[in-house]
Protein backbone atom coordinates (compact mmCIF):
# COMPACT_ATOMS: atom_id res chain seq x y z
CA UNK A 1 0.00 0.00 0.00
CA UNK A 2 2.87 2.63 1.05
CA UNK A 3 4.74 1.90 -2.07
CA UNK A 4 2.20 4.44 -4.16
CA UNK A 5 2.23 6.72 -1.20
CA UNK A 6 6.02 6.68 -1.36
CA UNK A 7 6.24 7.55 -5.09
CA UNK A 8 4.16 10.44 -4.74
CA UNK A 9 6.15 11.91 -1.80
CA UNK A 10 9.57 11.27 -3.95
CA UNK A 11 7.91 13.53 -6.48
CA UNK A 12 6.84 16.28 -4.00
CA UNK A 13 10.54 15.78 -2.41
CA UNK A 14 12.37 15.93 -5.85
CA UNK A 15 10.11 19.19 -6.63
CA UNK A 16 10.69 20.93 -3.04
CA UNK A 17 7.33 22.36 -3.03
CA UNK A 18 4.22 22.61 -5.42
CA UNK A 19 1.58 24.90 -5.46
CA UNK A 20 -2.06 23.91 -6.61
CA UNK A 21 -3.64 20.94 -6.64
CA UNK A 22 -4.48 21.29 -10.29
CA UNK A 23 -0.63 21.83 -10.72
CA UNK A 24 0.07 18.29 -8.73
CA UNK A 25 -2.49 16.54 -10.36
CA UNK A 26 -1.31 17.46 -13.82
CA UNK A 27 2.42 17.04 -12.66
CA UNK A 28 1.76 13.19 -11.91
CA UNK A 29 -0.58 12.57 -14.98
CA UNK A 30 2.17 14.06 -17.27
CA UNK A 31 4.95 11.63 -15.15
CA UNK A 32 3.00 8.45 -16.15
CA UNK A 33 2.42 9.30 -19.15
CA UNK A 34 6.34 9.85 -19.29
CA UNK A 35 6.53 5.83 -18.01
CA UNK A 36 7.34 6.84 -14.85
CA UNK A 37 5.65 4.21 -12.66
CA UNK A 38 2.69 6.19 -10.57
CA UNK A 39 -0.37 3.94 -10.33
CA UNK A 40 -3.47 6.04 -9.80
CA UNK A 41 -6.31 5.85 -12.60
CA UNK A 42 -7.07 9.18 -14.45
CA UNK A 43 -10.66 10.21 -16.20
CA UNK A 44 -10.80 13.36 -18.09
CA UNK A 45 -12.35 16.15 -15.92
CA UNK A 46 -13.15 19.69 -16.13
CA UNK A 47 -9.55 20.81 -15.82
CA UNK A 48 -8.22 18.09 -17.78
CA UNK A 49 -7.21 14.22 -16.77
CA UNK A 50 -8.15 14.02 -13.00
CA UNK A 51 -7.22 11.33 -10.38
CA UNK A 52 -9.49 10.42 -7.06
CA UNK A 53 -7.28 8.10 -6.16
CA UNK A 54 -4.77 10.82 -6.62
CA UNK A 55 -6.72 12.90 -4.01
CA UNK A 56 -7.09 10.51 -1.57
CA UNK A 57 -3.24 9.30 -1.94
CA UNK A 58 -2.49 13.21 -0.32
CA UNK A 59 -5.32 13.27 1.70
CA UNK A 60 -4.40 10.57 3.23
CA UNK A 61 -0.03 11.40 3.47
CA UNK A 62 -1.61 14.89 5.08
CA UNK A 63 -3.17 12.81 7.97
CA UNK A 64 -0.25 10.78 8.32
CA UNK A 65 1.97 13.52 8.91
CA UNK A 66 3.97 12.69 6.11
CA UNK A 67 2.71 15.41 3.68
CA UNK A 68 2.12 19.43 4.43
CA UNK A 69 -0.43 21.37 3.05
CA UNK A 70 -0.89 24.92 3.61
CA UNK A 71 -3.99 26.45 2.58
CA UNK A 72 -3.72 30.11 1.35
CA UNK A 73 -6.34 32.52 0.45
CA UNK A 74 -5.52 34.32 -2.96
CA UNK A 75 -8.07 36.79 -4.27
CA UNK A 76 -11.60 34.78 -4.79
CA UNK A 77 -9.98 31.32 -4.45
CA UNK A 78 -7.57 29.28 -2.27
CA UNK A 79 -4.19 27.86 -3.31
CA UNK A 80 -2.68 24.74 -1.77
CA UNK A 81 1.08 24.16 -1.29
CA UNK A 82 2.15 20.77 -0.99
CA UNK A 83 5.92 20.23 0.71
CA UNK A 84 7.50 16.71 2.69
CA UNK A 85 7.43 16.78 6.20
CA UNK A 86 10.57 15.81 7.93
CA UNK A 87 8.51 12.87 9.18
CA UNK A 88 7.91 12.10 5.21
CA UNK A 89 11.84 12.85 4.79
CA UNK A 90 12.84 9.93 7.43
CA UNK A 91 10.58 7.59 5.81
CA UNK A 92 11.38 7.90 2.52
CA UNK A 93 14.94 7.50 3.60
CA UNK A 94 14.15 4.24 4.80
CA UNK A 95 11.78 3.52 1.56
CA UNK A 96 13.62 4.30 -1.42
CA UNK A 97 11.92 4.60 -4.50
CA UNK A 98 13.90 4.46 -7.58
CA UNK A 99 13.20 6.57 -10.36
CA UNK A 100 15.62 7.59 -12.28
CA UNK A 101 14.91 10.95 -14.24
CA UNK A 102 12.22 12.21 -11.83
CA UNK A 103 14.16 15.00 -10.44
CA UNK A 104 14.97 16.55 -13.94
CA UNK A 105 11.34 15.92 -14.95
CA UNK A 106 9.92 17.48 -11.85
CA UNK A 107 11.72 20.28 -11.72
CA UNK A 108 11.13 21.23 -14.82
CA UNK A 109 7.33 20.75 -14.88
CA UNK A 110 7.04 22.33 -11.42
CA UNK A 111 8.79 25.63 -13.50
CA UNK A 112 5.82 25.57 -15.42
CA UNK A 113 2.48 27.14 -14.76
CA UNK A 114 -0.44 25.00 -14.25
CA UNK A 115 -2.35 26.40 -17.48
CA UNK A 116 0.28 24.96 -19.62
CA UNK A 117 0.49 22.02 -18.07
CA UNK A 118 -3.22 21.15 -18.08
CA UNK A 119 -3.05 21.55 -21.86
CA UNK A 120 0.17 19.17 -21.71
CA UNK A 121 -1.44 16.75 -19.75
CA UNK A 122 -4.70 17.49 -22.23
CA UNK A 123 -2.92 16.81 -25.24
CA UNK A 124 -1.29 13.69 -23.86
CA UNK A 125 -4.50 12.14 -22.61
CA UNK A 126 -5.66 12.10 -26.12
CA UNK A 127 -2.27 11.16 -27.63
CA UNK A 128 -3.95 8.04 -29.55
CA UNK A 129 -5.92 10.72 -32.02
CA UNK A 130 -3.78 12.44 -35.06
CA UNK A 131 -2.68 15.66 -34.26
CA UNK A 132 -5.60 17.77 -35.68
CA UNK A 133 -7.93 15.83 -33.93
CA UNK A 134 -6.10 16.56 -30.38
CA UNK A 135 -5.71 20.47 -31.48
CA UNK A 136 -9.77 20.53 -32.06
CA UNK A 137 -10.36 18.39 -28.90
CA UNK A 138 -8.37 21.35 -26.96
CA UNK A 139 -10.73 23.71 -28.89
CA UNK A 140 -13.69 22.22 -27.96
CA UNK A 141 -13.14 21.18 -24.99
CA UNK A 142 -10.94 24.11 -23.39
CA UNK A 143 -12.57 26.46 -24.98
CA UNK A 144 -12.45 28.78 -22.07
CA UNK A 145 -9.29 28.68 -21.82
CA UNK A 146 -8.38 29.58 -25.00
CA UNK A 147 -5.43 28.21 -26.28
CA UNK A 148 -4.01 28.64 -29.75
CA UNK A 149 -2.68 26.53 -31.70
CA UNK A 150 1.30 27.92 -31.09
CA UNK A 151 0.54 26.94 -27.48
CA UNK A 152 -0.72 23.38 -28.94
CA UNK A 153 2.61 23.14 -31.02
CA UNK A 154 4.29 24.45 -27.83
CA UNK A 155 3.05 21.96 -25.80
CA UNK A 156 3.83 18.87 -28.21
CA UNK A 157 7.60 20.56 -28.25
CA UNK A 158 7.68 20.41 -24.17
CA UNK A 159 6.36 17.08 -24.10
CA UNK A 160 9.07 15.83 -26.83
CA UNK A 161 11.96 17.48 -24.51
CA UNK A 162 10.61 15.51 -21.39
CA UNK A 163 10.64 11.82 -23.48
CA UNK A 164 13.90 13.12 -24.11
CA UNK A 165 15.30 13.94 -20.35
CA UNK A 166 13.75 10.42 -19.23
CA UNK A 167 15.71 8.57 -22.19
CA UNK A 168 12.26 7.63 -24.31
CA UNK A 169 12.28 7.87 -28.12
CA UNK A 170 11.55 11.25 -29.31
CA UNK A 171 9.37 11.54 -32.38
Amino acid sequence: MLKDHAKLMQAIMVSGEIIGRKKLQKMIYIAKKMDFPFQERFQFHFYGPYSEELTTRVEELCNMGFLNEVKEKKGGYYQYRYTLTESGKEFLSLNEVDMPFLKECFNDMNDQNARFLELVSTVLYFDNLPKDEVASKVFTLKSSQRYTETEIDEAYAYIEMLKGKTGQPVA
